[in-house]
């Protein structure tokens, strides 16, 4: 078990610094307080690097939600 500070998880994960402690406030990502500093687990890594980054792909409307002129 190798335990990582969170610029390191966030080199690993290729995100910021921020949004790591993001993650670790809301709870998914999970992390223990040494004095003033998180650490994570190597292996906890894999619960949030399985999402791919990004907002997801605009999808088309279904047409039943199109607007009468788009017809």
């Amino acid at each position: 078990m190798k335990l990582l500070t969170t610029p390191e998880a966030a080199e690993r994960l290729g995100i910021t610094l921020a949004r790591v402690q993001q993650l670790i406030w809301k709870g998914r990502l999970p992390a223990q307080k040494i004095g003033r500093d998180y650490v994570i687990n190597e292996d906890d890594l894999k619960l949030v690097a399985e999402r791919k980054p990004g907002r997801p792909a605009k999808t088309d409307k279904p047409p039943s939600k199109r607007k009468a002129k788009d017809k």
